[in-house]
Formats: structure tokens, sequence, C-alpha cells
């Protein structure tokens, strides 16, 4: 049996596919491997309920953006709020509803594909993200409108299939969330971020402790410490890891010669960059354009 209640929520918005876009995106190589049957936002969604004693077919993601309500799941009930969400399984049975003083504003999902089981460490438990405010919760309300937007335009190929890399990285958002926090974090956010992006502008001059501390308005004292804290490495550690990095781009992408990379990368000759790429890499500049270089006809 299934008992509905509460329909018709001010400013919802809901999205279904036909079964035939279903059977296409079960069909096609990019969608059959996570797709949207389901999508739709119910803001305060007063008196909202469902009971569905077989399940549904399909997985439902139920993401809390602001109040409360519950959801009773194989025999367990549990209370879901802001910045919480709760994965149901297809085809078992479940029930959930807002709570009646202060009702929940949910994104929610129905999703199948051959994929789903990526994300079976997130489902059938509650879920508990930070209490997401600016940019965090912006970013996933942002992938989400970008699902719902490419559906509401039309059941075109193109259409679906971005739609499914939406909703990968939506899902991968709420699995990897250590990750997918770092990758937004603008540079205002974090003292480490900042100096590396400072760095980052600048691999290819030289530069020096206090430049960098300078820049971010730390001493370079403090600046040293929370950086060996935070990544093992002290600035200059990790600034020359840059400069590193940069040499393996030119070796393996450019025809520059070794001299022409050293004097690029502010080092003093030829010798001083290969005795710090052998210690970083343990091969020779040499050794390694000739084995990961897409022009051998380099020097």
């Amino acid at each position: 049996m299934n008992h509905t209640k509460g329909e018709g929520f001010n400013g919802e918005k809901a999205i279904i596919t036909p079964y035939v876009i279903r059977d296409m995106q079960a069909g096609n190589a990019i969608t059959k491997q996570l797709y949207v049957t389901h999508i739709g936002y119910y803001p305060q969604a007063r008196h909202h309920f469902r009971e569905r004693q077989r399940g549904t077919p399909e997985n439902i993601l139920i993401y809390c953006e602001s109040g409360a309500g519950w959801i009773t799941f194989a025999g367990e009930r549990y209370d879901l709020r802001e910045s919480q969400f709760f994965i149901l399984p297809a085809n078992e049975p479940h029930a959930y509803g807002a709570d009646e003083r202060n009702p929940w504003s949910i994104y929610w999902i129905h999703f199948l594909g051959d994929n789903v089981p990526m994300f079976a460490s997130l489902m059938g438990k509650l879920n508990s993200l930070s209490l997401e405010k600016g940019e965090q919760s912006n970013s996933r309300i942002k992938l989400f409108d970008k699902i719902f937007d490419n559906l509401s335009m039309g059941y075109a190929y193109e259409n679906l299939e971005y739609a499914t890399f939406c909703l990968m990285y939506f899902l991968s958002s709420l699995k990897y969330i250590a990750q997918y926090e770092e990758s937004i974090k603008t540079p205002s956010e974090d003292i480490i971020q900042r100096s590396i992006y400072f760095m980052r502008e600048r691999v290819e001059k030289k530069i020096t402790l206090k430049d960098i501390a300078d820049a971010v308005g730390y001493s370079s004292t403090h600046l040293n410490a929370l950086f060996v804290k935070g990544t093992s490495f002290s600035p200059m550690e990790y600034f020359n890891q840059l400069k590193i990095q940069r040499v393996c781009y030119y070796l393996q992408f450019s025809g520059l010669k070794i001299k022409e990379i050293a004097f690029k990368l502010g080092f003093y000759d030829p010798f001083h960059l290969s005795r710090a790429f052998v210690k970083e890499m343990q091969i020779s500049p040499r050794e390694y354009r000739k084995r990961y270089s897409v022009s051998h006809d380099a020097e």
C-alpha cells in the first residue's frame, strides 16, 4: 500500500521521467551507469508523508536542507535534520514524513544504474554533513539544479548524459566529503591553500619563505609551523615540489632543452636542476623524458 499526504507545497518543483526515457537511459552506455527517474524539491513540506510497504523500484535520496523530518527503514526510525541525508535502497519497505512543528525542506532524487553499488556505503543509514553554509551548501544545490535544469530542457541524449555526470558528482560529493570540501575552498578560507595558490602562480620565479609569509599576512615562523603541521613539508620544500612538477610537465610535453627548463624555472644550471629532480623523482630528467615524453624526438 502507498499512502501519501500533503500534496502540493508552495515553491515545489518536480520532474518524473517517462518510462520510455528510462528505457533509453538504461540502454545508453553513459546514462546506464547512473540515471535519474524522479527529481524534485519540496520547501517547508508541511504534512508531507509517504509509506511504501514494498518500497520503490528505484533508490531514493532525501537531502534535508532545513527543518526536520523522519524516516523508518528496516525496523528503525531515523530523525532527519538540516544537512543530513538518507538513501533508501530500492525495493525495501519504508516510510517518511515531515516534522509537524518544523517541516523539512528536502531535495530528493530517485535513481538507478549499474554503478549504484559504488554508493552502497551511504545506503540505509543516516548520514550527516557539517552544518553547511555558504559555498559548501550552495555548490551541492547548484549540482542538483544542473540535473533538474537539464532534464527540464528535454530528453535529448546530450541532456540525459550531462545529467548522469552531474549525478555522479553529486553523489560523490556525499561519499567523499573531505575531498569535496577541500576542492571547493576559496583561497581566503585556508591559510595553507592561500600559500599554495601564491606559490603556484610564481612557480617559475624565485621566491623566499618571507615572500610567501608576507603574501598571506603571517610571520615566517608561524607560517612554517602551520605548513609543516598541515602538509608534513615546509613551505619551501612544497614550493620545490611544485617546481619539479612543472619540470615534469615540460619534459613530457615540450621540446625545451633541459638547460632551457632550468633557466625558465630559476635553477642555477642544469646540474642544479638534475640534482633536485633526482632527489624527488629517483630518476634523471633525461631518463624521465625518455620514458614519458609524448614526443620522443625531443632531447
